[in-house]
């Protein structure tokens, strides 16, 4: 399988053209005076064109609006021309159900199709001979490649350890003899084990909810405190609860799990044992943004604010000779009811 120039180009199914009636991904290229030349995707970019009659239902006003060079988009194939290599495709006649359908399958492929070729260029071998003698027996086996990687990520050998390939061999009388041997090296093994599983190993949904609260009781930040402690409590091994002063009154609730609908479930849980508490003194929590997924931008945002905060805070003179002191946990202080008996 190895070459010293690998060829990393190539379609990610086994069929070089799609099927009549098939709905394909396809991208964009160039317009020309009757129609659009796009290119197959999933079909190692051969080319393809739609008519601008095939472009909608409904009377045209505006071309640019129904399509524009470099937009990706499902499309249905009405003609295919192996021997000259034409393609018709046609926009209007690709249902809802048709488009959802390509986009589930091409987002499959294109993962499968992305770690195929890093494994190829990494260990120099070319792409469709991987294809031909990994990709495509998965896909056969399994519907599609993307279902036995995910078996992989688990259990590599009982899925890789039945492909197998033929080669011919010169035996010891001179004869040429078949030979049954595994698909693929050990090294190759090695190498698309590690990427399907760096690559569909499922990561943790981090979840975050946003909460004010305050309480202007005596002992007010041991309450507050308290009511903190009893919102992690509510967490578990799999999502484990962390709460964060961001600047007083407002806090994050923060998890990480697997499954999304328990992480929320779990913020929500933290959220009421932790309003009991406080409520329990006379304080009071508000949710300011209800348990939701985060993304890694929203939690560097955060980390920003938080830091920003309290630079700020270190650059108040003055703070050593005040005489009024002020705690951080108990939010904005109600003068009125503080008992400090203060006047005008």
């Amino acid at each position: 399988m190895s070459t010293n120039t690998p060829n990393l180009e190539c379609r990610m199914y086994e069929a070089r053209y799609p099927e009549v009636d098939q709905a394909v991904m396809i991208q964009v290229k160039s317009m020309a005076d009757s129609g659009a030349y796009v290119s197959l995707l999933e079909y190692n970019n051969i080319e393809g064109m739609i008519l601008f009659s095939e472009l909608s239902r409904r009377r045209i006003r505006s071309i640019s609006s129904l399509i524009k060079v470099g937009r990706i988009e499902p499309v249905m194939v009405l003609r295919v021309d192996k021997e000259k290599g034409y393609i018709d495709l046609s926009k209007r006649r690709v249902s809802e159900e048709d488009i959802q359908a390509c986009e589930e399958r091409y987002n499959k492929s294109k993962l499968v199709h992305s770690i195929m070729r890093h494994v190829a260029e990494t260990m120099k071998i070319d792409l469709e001979d991987l294809y031909i003698h990994v990709g495509w027996p998965l896909y056969r086996k399994y519907g599609h490649a993307f279902e036995a990687f995910k078996l992989i990520v688990s259990d590599p050998d009982s899925v890789l350890n039945s492909l197998t390939r033929e080669v011919k061999e010169v035996g010891p009388d001179g004869q040429e003899v078949s030979k049954v041997v595994p698909a693929i090296s050990e090294e190759v093994k090695d190498a698309l084990v590690k990427n399907i599983r760096r690559r569909m190993t499922p990561q943790p949904l981090k979840i975050r909810a946003d909460i004010e609260m305050k309480c202007f009781q005596f002992d007010g930040v041991l309450h507050i405190k308290e009511a903190m402690r009893k919102a992690e409590a509510a967490g578990n091994k799999d999502c484990p609860v962390k709460i964060k002063l961001v600047a007083p009154p407002a806090y994050v609730l923060n998890t990480q799990t697997l499954d999304k609908e328990q992480g929320i479930a779990i913020l929500y849980k933290a959220i009421d044992a932790c309003t009991e508490e406080i409520e329990r003194h006379k304080g009071k929590l508000s949710v300011k943004e209800a348990p939701r997924v985060v993304s890694e931008r929203d939690d560097k945002l955060l980390a920003e604010h938080m830091a920003k905060l309290g630079h700020e805070n270190e650059e108040v003179s003055g703070d050593e000779d005040s005489e009024e002191e002020e705690d951080t946990g108990m939010g904005e202080i109600d003068v009125e009811n503080s008992g400090h008996g203060i006047t005008d």
